[in-house]
């Protein structure tokens, strides 16, 4: 029986590096990243994005990254996706009029998806999986997001009273602090761990942004604001340009001790609060995907690999969960074991809902959001799955595989698997 065990241990070892080998290796074929950035993550209501609508964060951002491609080719995109949770149609018509501005040509599509805080990730899978089959040669993904304009009473979801009738379904409207707080409760998650996972998303993105080491990844936006002038109160506001290049929700010097103090913010009685959910945030983020061959031809570098996505449901009252078993069935269906993943970007809607991600994953924490997560940087729904891959692509080194992973608003959540070349 021990021979056996030895045997079936070692037929399993095979096929994992068989796995990870596949993954790794170059073909035509490949959907393969040849840019990815973001804009900084500002403050919703209050941060320097604050008067921008998201049609002009995706124009600008484009701008910014056909900068950064001298002399291409825009009628070679061949589709444009880009995620969004609350403008009104998930901005299909003024996304479409910000890629028409940006000078991609009318004769290419676009469309725009909403799967709520996965919607930026739901935009790369769409545009990988087209040039996967054979459908495009290359598409842009992304996701763009004003909290700012729009987040409040007009975005509430409104479902109807016969759809309410039924008790399943009515949990789909549970406010997302009251999910959290389910989920902490339903497992046991002492406050004092979520402080402090959330104390340190902070130090690690404090020291990210002293290191410079998102200086990459962040494309500077020039914006216009509303210039300080208390002379005159009569006159018409002026107005000064500035450049954007620094995500503002990092606070320097937390400590689990300092988050500690802060009152619940759901529950009289409960442990979720300010300081250890996502910040609201203004932001947008783009994924230019190529076929390997293309991208070969046009002499362009690759980033990286684009592997596999999935997409699970959960129970709607405990919706943060969706990573801890998103993340096993997209390992599970490509075969690459979760020890072959260097880096881990779980989407920090509420530390302890990661933490129950993490643990039921079997996550060493050191792998999880090295460079901190939405908790410090900030969470503009509809980007963040796009920011993450951008994110990603540079913490990992060449030859290493990444995981992309959010929860998901009623009840779901999805992850993916990348190589950085």
């Amino acid at each position: 029986m021990e021979r056996l065990s030895q045997i079936g241990n070692h037929l399993t070892s095979a096929a994992a590096s068989d796995a990870v080998e596949k993954a790794k290796a170059k073909n035509p074929e490949d959907a393969v990243i040849v840019k990815a950035y973001r804009t900084a993550l500002t403050k919703g209501g209050k941060g320097k994005f604050k008067d921008i609508n998201s049609d002009v964060l995706l124009k600008k951002l484009l701008d910014g990254l056909f900068q950064t491609l001298p002399g291409f080719d825009k009628s070679i995109i061949e589709d444009v996706v880009i995620g969004n949770v609350l403008n009104p149609g998930a901005g299909a018509n003024e996304h479409r009029a910000a890629m028409l501005a940006a000078g991609i040509p009318s004769s290419t599509p676009f469309m725009a998806v909403n799967r709520q805080c996965s919607s930026g990730l739901m935009a790369v899978n769409d545009i990988a999986n087209k040039v996967l089959t054979g459908q495009i040669e290359c598409g842009l993904a992304g996701g763009s997001e004003s909290m700012s304009q729009n987040y409040g009473p007009k975005s509430a979801p409104v479902i109807s009273p016969e759809i309410l009738r039924d008790g399943q379904a009515k949990k789909c409207l549970i406010p997302m602090g009251i999910t959290s707080e389910n989920v902490n409760e339903k497992y046991t998650i002492p406050r004092s761990d979520q402080d402090a996972f959330a104390a340190s998303s902070y130090q690690k993105a404090e020291k990210a942004v002293k290191g410079g080491l998102f200086k990459d990844e962040i494309l500077p936006l020039e914006v216009e604001i509303e210039a300080d002038d208390d002379d005159d109160d009569d006159k018409e506001p002026k107005k000064t340009t500035i450049v954007v290049d620094t995500d503002e929700g990092i606070r320097p010097g937390v400590t689990a001790a300092s988050l500690g103090k802060i009152r619940p913010a759901f529950k009289k009685d409960g442990s979720t609060h300010a300081g250890n959910a996502s910040q609201v945030s203004d932001g947008a983020a783009v994924v230019l995907i190529m076929r390997r061959s293309l991208a070969e031809k046009l002499q362009l570098p690759v980033l990286g690999k684009y592997i596999a996505t999935t997409i699970v449901g959960v129970p709607p009252e405990i919706m943060g969960v969706g990573p801890g078993y998103a993340i096993p069935k997209v390992l599970e269906l490509t075969g690459i074991p979760k020890e072959a993943i260097s880096v881990f970007e779980i989407n920090e809607a509420f530390a302890g809902q990661a933490l129950f991600s993490v643990k039921r994953a079997g996550i060493p924490l050191e792998k999880v959001n090295p460079r901190g997560g939405a908790i410090a940087l900030g969470h503009p729904l509809g980007a963040t799955g796009a920011r993450q891959v951008a994110t990603i692509m540079r913490e990992l080194k060449t030859g290493e595989l990444g995981v992309t992973s959010m929860c998901i608003g009623t009840g779901m959540g999805a992850a993916a698997i990348f190589v950085k070349e």
